[in-house]
């Protein structure tokens, strides 16, 4: 991974258009080619980026831009789309690179495991027609639980939780920003899975378009007897 600190502006160019004005932000190059571009504040998540696959072009700005201080020019093309993303450097503060190795990946604890596998094994728990894409669908900035198609034919992208909170709910908001960028998935809504899921988090989940699903783990199991209930 090359972490480069750096005066720079940015700006997405393709099917979106978005522009960050001149400002010092740290740049992330990983290995499989992603670029994401970071503030010091505000949130964790990026404020733009490139998901792989992608390649890296370092050129000398032309000399108009050269006149308003660049001094270097970054162009991250994605290999799919006809998007890319302009980072220009007018200064390049500090530039290292680190060896990471293998990760072994976010491990859950056996609940949410639990939860994760059997719903991929139950998909139409969320729905008639459901069909499973795939577990552990990975992405730039992490694994998505599951991505799975409605009967309708359309992506769904599903986040699981034990208790479901805010926090889920921004984790899964950004896994669909990243998604819908891709055109062999777009359009991709989301669903919010949990055995307990907050009041606030299915209000937010709701405010972004995002359905809400409470799971019975012990019927899921098999272990719950629901002929036996009162109600």
């Amino acid at each position: 991974m090359r972490l480069v600190i750096a005066r720079c502006s940015v700006d997405y160019v393709g099917r979106l258009k978005a522009h960050l004005p001149l400002a010092t932000r740290l740049l992330l190059v990983k290995a499989d080619g992603s670029v994401l571009v970071h503030s010091d504040g505000g949130s964790y998540k990026p404020l733009n980026w490139m998901s792989p696959p992608a390649s890296l072009r370092v050129t000398t700005p032309e000399e108009t831009e050269v006149e308003e201080g660049v001094v270097e020019q970054w162009t991250v093309q994605s290999a799919k789309t006809d998007d890319r993303l302009i980072i220009n450097i007018h200064e390049q503060l500090h530039d290292a690179s680190h060896d990471l190795g293998t990760d072994p990946g976010l491990i859950k604890d056996g609940v949410e495991a639990d939860l994760q596998r059997l719903l991929a094994e139950q998909i139409e728990t969320l729905g008639a027609g459901y069909s499973l894409i795939r577990r552990e669908y990975f992405t730039a900035i992490g694994p998505v639980d599951i991505l799975a198609r409605d009967a309708a034919g359309a992506t769904v992208a599903v986040e699981l939780k034990r208790r479901g909170d805010i926090d889920g709910v921004e984790q899964l908001t950004r896994y669909l920003e990243l998604l819908n960028r891709d055109p062999l998935l777009a359009p991709v809504r989301g669903i919010f899975a949990a055995q307990q899921i907050k009041p606030q988090a299915k209000v937010l989940a709701n405010d972004r378009g995002i359905d809400c699903v409470t799971l019975d783990y012990d019927a899921m199991r098999g272990v719950d007897d629901s002929e036996s209930r009162l109600f």
